[in-house]
């Protein structure tokens, strides 16, 4: 993109559809009973909450208050995970630590239940949400995690996020030192990581939503 275009537009409510989710402004009327049982229930991932600033929420008021907060803020932007099969809400995600003179946008808070960890629906959110960022006009996606988040470190690098470095003690959360990674997709980058998505996305890669090749196969090719 040229810097001309720039700003960047902030993030739009959507929906944003795919073939296996759709992401919708979080609304905790809509979506908290189904945030609040895949998130929290007895299915619920042991380990979601370890590497988050927040929760775990075993209280329902508490959950209800973190999502009313997420609702109305605007940075970051929350949208729900929702199953376009079942119409259920699976998780959340946000556009964050936006910089539209700069054309940057940051994925986070990343919350995804148990059952949609190591899917197609996981992959799919985190492709509508880059998808949108660079059609707003942004330059620059970022993804940042703690660096003993070995999850998310390597998710950032399946999705074709490049590894920048570690910012050291770059925070504290719960009390404990952060140290941070940083990662990014630019916008030269972008078209071909774009193509590569679409074609493990697509039916004939995801019989019955298993993958035949993986999505690092497509990078290469």
């Amino acid at each position: 993109m040229t810097l001309s275009a720039l700003p960047a537009q902030p993030p739009q409510p959507g929906p944003i559809t795919g073939r296996y989710v759709r992401l919708e402004k979080l609304d905790v009327a809509r979506h908290g009973d189904d945030l609040f049982e895949t998130l929290q229930g007895p299915k619920a991932d042991p380990v979601l909450w370890n590497y988050l600033p927040y929760g775990p929420f075993p209280e329902r008021a508490d959950f209800d208050r973190w999502l009313q907060g997420n609702a109305a803020s605007s940075d970051p932007y929350f949208y729900s995970v929702i199953d376009q099969t079942t119409g259920r809400v699976q998780g959340v995600i946000s556009l964050m630590s936006q910089v539209p003179a700069h054309g940057r946008i940051e994925i986070g808070h990343v919350t995804f239940s148990s059952a949609m960890q190591r899917s197609p629906r996981s992959t799919e959110a985190v492709y509508l949400l880059a998808r949108e960022s660079f059609a707003l006009g942004n330059r620059r996606l970022e993804w940042k995690c703690n660096d003993n988040n070995a999850r998310s470190k390597a998710a950032a690098l399946r999705f074709g996020f490049s590894f920048e470095g570690v910012f050291r003690q770059h925070m504290l959360v719960k009390g404990e030192n952060r140290d941070t990674a940083w990662h990014s997709i630019i916008d030269s980058e972008w078209p071909a990581l774009d193509a590569a998505f679409q074609a493990w996305l697509a039916p004939e890669n995801q019989p019955a939503g298993v993958q035949i090749k993986k999505l690092e196969q497509f990078f290469k090719a």
